[in-house]
């Protein structure tokens, strides 16, 4: 590599890192966002030219933007590493697809929604919560599953002892899972509960039991599952950035095994004295 070329990485590298920069990338995103939903009013219609005038700018710039880190890697592969650069890329290109073009028009003004997304790899925080949450979906598998076996059981049990109370509720197991997802939202669920008590006055207890299950337990799961992972995802970015607890504790780890290497050796040194 050469001197100027290295010079250029180097510039780049830090415009990059520049805490201003970041925020105008925000700032434009964030205009991206309000002038696709000003779109979808009558009265942006007076306005077009100068709106496309936006769109380009806001196009050309993310295009520059995307090169800027591009060429601030020392490699290039090095960039497509990272699948939230990938992504950006991604959103980068498909913007670039013609707006006037009448068989490419309802694609590109999709794509170009997505360009809001990006507000998620730029911003550290807005990470850490969509890798957790990514991530978290195999584990709630198992609680959704258990959720559905849950359903299955209290809608057959519902349709059998409510289908002659309510047909429309509780006709078939189908439509009595659709009712106890309605319970479970807690969407006009008393009225549910009162017309079947009036032939059995007991079934409060089914309600209750089952909202207790489904609104309590899983709910909690499911949130406790979703934290665990965030904070395991913020361990690993501090661990990557070098700062916060995790840093100084894998810090720490070191120098302990690093001082526990050195008595052992000096250990050795004296047992051969």
């Amino acid at each position: 590599m050469t001197t100027t070329a290295r010079e250029l990485r180097g510039r780049f590298e830090a415009l990059r890192a520049n805490k201003f920069f970041e925020s105008f990338v925000i700032a434009v995103i964030v205009v991206s966002a309000l002038l696709i939903g000003a779109k979808t009013y009558d009265e942006a219609s007076r306005f077009e030219q100068v709106m496309r005038w936006f769109d380009l700018f806001i196009t050309l710039f993310f295009l520059a933007e995307i090169l800027i880190r591009m060429v601030a890697e020392e490699r290039i592969l090095r960039f497509f590493r990272n699948g939230w650069n990938i992504f950006d890329t991604v959103i980068v290109v498909a913007s670039l697809i013609p707006v006037d073009d009448s068989e490419m028009v309802l694609l590109a003004r999709l794509l170009r929604i997505f360009r809001v997304l990006r507000l998620v790899s730029i911003i550290p925080e807005l990470r850490i919560l969509m890798g957790a949450l990514i991530k978290s979906v195999p584990r709630m598998g198992y609680v959704l599953l258990l959720m559905f076996i849950i359903f299955y059981i209290y809608a057959a049990i519902g349709s059998f002892l409510f289908a002659e109370v309510d047909e429309f509720l509780w006709g078939n197991i189908s439509v009595a899972m659709l009712t106890l997802f309605r319970v479970a939202t807690f969407e006009s669920w008393t009225s549910v509960m009162y017309g079947t008590m009036e032939l059995y006055g007991w079934s409060w207890i089914y309600y209750l039991t089952f909202i207790f299950l489904t609104a309590f337990v899983f709910l909690n799961m499911m949130i406790g599952i979703v934290l665990e992972v965030m904070q395991k995802e913020s361990a690993a970015m501090e661990l990557e950035s070098g700062e916060g607890e995790a840093a100084d504790v894998k810090w720490l780890r070191e120098q302990m095994v690093s001082l526990q290497a050195q008595l052992a050796r000096m250990e050795n040194k004296l047992d051969q004295k």
